[in-house]
């Protein structure tokens, strides 16, 4: 594929991505790591490592936007890095020493992705549901103010790791994670949380998957620059769609993308 010809291909992969972002607001890693590793034939995890610096760089500006607004429960973002940043640094450090080589690398990433995807289908599936029925049942010691310190930092250390070795998790499992543990904590200050906490994560997991050299600059450069669009362009979109259209739609797409996954050789 000639030089012009693939940067057109990653602005319209970009733009369709930003897209389904802006329309769903289901984290890019679900739907851009996917479609990199089947459809632009990208080693897996080239795919994964661009994809984590990808998020890191566009989740940065929601996390502002989140912040200014009052979105983010700060203390909340803060034992979820306790637990995710160890998790991502001891993740790294575990890959580095088992992916001597492609194939070896592959295996070990691309079903673990198919895997992550699966649940994020069911986690977008039935969130409502889920929701309603914690809501229903929380009890006082549901809300932030009595903050589970333990298993805030243990679902951090998960995320890290399925972060990491994945760059799927940072949006759907994260919010529907801190769901079950806080149903009273208002759901914009959970999506803000969320994305804060995304935010160093994608960052520091990006930057060591850089240093082993799975990180493609050029891929990175075009996927950013038609996915800022395609989420102004899904955002402006999703007002017009209903919820649960978008809820099918987007878990379709994720269960094809999973099956790719385990299928592809």
């Amino acid at each position: 594929m000639h030089n012009v010809e693939l940067f057109l291909t990653l602005l319209l992969a970009g733009f369709g991505v930003g897209a389904l972002v802006g329309l769903t607001g289901v984290g890019g890693g679900s739907l851009m790591t996917p479609l990199l590793i089947s459809v632009l034939h990208v080693k897996a995890v080239v795919a994964i490592g661009t994809d984590l610096l990808f998020a890191a760089i566009t989740k940065s500006s929601g996390a502002w936007v989140h912040a200014r607004r009052g979105n983010v429960e700060w203390r909340l973002t803060l034992w979820l890095c306790a637990g995710s940043v160890p998790a991502a640094l001891v993740t790294l450090l575990w890959l580095s020493q088992q992916t001597t080589g492609e194939n070896n690398a592959t295996t070990l990433t691309r079903p673990a992705l198919g895997v992550a995807l699966i649940f994020t289908a069911c986690a977008v599936a039935f969130r409502p549901r889920l929701l309603a029925w914690l809501r229903r049942t929380a009890t006082p010691s549901s809300h932030p103010a009595q903050l589970s310190l333990r298993n805030t930092v243990l679902i951090g250390a998960v995320l890290g790791a399925v972060v990491t070795l994945t760059s799927v998790g940072a949006g759907a499992l994260g919010v529907t994670a801190l769901l079950v543990l806080y149903p009273l904590l208002p759901f914009p200050r959970i999506v803000g949380s969320d994305i804060a906490h995304a935010v160093p994560l994608t960052f520091i997991a990006g930057t060591g998957h850089m240093a082993m050299g799975n990180v493609d600059f050029a891929l990175l450069g075009g996927l950013l620059v038609g996915s800022l669009p395609g989420i102004y362009f899904g955002s402006k979109l999703s007002a017009r769609v209903p919820e649960a259209i978008l809820r099918v739609l987007l878990c379709a797409l994720l269960i094809v993308a999973a099956y790719k996954m385990f299928s592809l050789k």
